[in-house]
């Protein structure tokens, strides 16, 4: 049996009359007497009994009713998610990002994203943009929100989707603290908490290259992952960082955010999208619209 048998059954249960079904569902009688007849050669019982008064369901075919509406209704169902995936409309995205990412970029675009597509399922995993990347190349999510520049080759596309520069995070009581703004080489005496090469290589490249420019190498005293960790290792008093300006946004009681400005203040950072060397689903080709659609800058 079929989808478009049981909805002739179902027509025939709810009228009772073959000339009305037939009427709603759009077709001539005799067919309509086929497709029952076949049905119930099917299920191997009579559905219904014809006599002088009509037509009436037998007690199988009362019984079976409210399964076959279910059973329309799943196919039904299972027809409209499946052409909603294939429109990048339901199904499940695993998205991967890094903690940097929450302070504009996600808030900004995973609301607008739920509210358009609400069938999608995101799946959420943090991690370092060097493991998000590998993650991506092997297909263990379907897109990576990164930070840039990724600082190895990779197979990943890559495409910025937020840019940014670096700020000075100085503990609240430094004595550089007073100042509104701050040539990079102001810090070239001080201890730096710094991104680690492993984990993070392309902002600790980003770092290196900013101070560079500045006229210093920096002192590295203690190492981190997340930016958030570095934030927290200035208030700690472990050091001086560079971190996005992004992450001002998030007020730390004891640090201070300053701009840089001269040779160096300038470096590019920023978050990426990255997506699979080859196709992507529908999903996830969505999902980059929905980041790549935001202002870059």
């Amino acid at each position: 049996m079929d989808i478009r048998q049981l909805r002739h059954f179902i027509a025939l249960a709810e009228t009772l009359n073959f000339h009305r079904a037939a009427e709603r569902l759009h077709m001539a009688q005799p067919p309509l007497s086929a497709s029952i007849r076949r049905l119930e050669a099917q299920v191997g019982v009579p559905l219904f009994l014809r006599n002088r008064r009509g037509t009436e369901l037998t007690p199988a075919g009362t019984a079976a009713l409210e399964e076959a509406r279910r059973a329309v209704f799943h196919g039904e169902q299972f027809a409209k998610v499946a052409q909603a995936a294939s429109r990048g409309e339901a199904g499940l995205l695993r998205v991967g990002f890094v903690g940097s990412a929450t302070y504009a970029l996600m808030p900004r675009v995973l609301p607008r994203f739920r509210a358009r597509y609400p069938g999608v399922q995101l799946v959420l995993g943090e991690s370092t943009t060097a493991r998000i990347v590998g993650m991506v190349e092997n297909g263990d999510v379907d897109v990576g929100l990164v930070r840039f520049p990724i600082g190895r080759a990779c197979k990943a596309r890559v495409f910025p989707a937020e840019r940014d520069v670096f700020v000075a995070a100085l503990p609240a009581g430094h004595a550089l603290a007073r100042r509104r703004r701050l040539a990079l080489s102001d810090l070239a005496a001080e201890p730096f908490v710094m991104y680690g090469a492993m984990e993070v290589p392309g902002l600790h490249a980003a770092a290196l290259l900013a101070c560079q420019q500045a006229g210093f190498i920096p002192d590295v005293h203690q190492e981190a992952v997340q930016v958030q960790t570095l934030i927290s290792l200035v208030e700690s008093g472990l050091g001086v960082a560079l971190v996005p300006s992004v992450a001002a946004r998030h007020v730390a009681r004891n640090v201070v955010f300053k701009p840089l400005a001269g040779p160096g203040a300038q470096t590019a950072i920023g978050i990426a999208l990255a997506l699979p060397p080859g196709a992507q689903t529908s999903a996830a080709q969505r999902f980059a619209d929905s980041v790549l659609e935001q202002p870059a800058d």
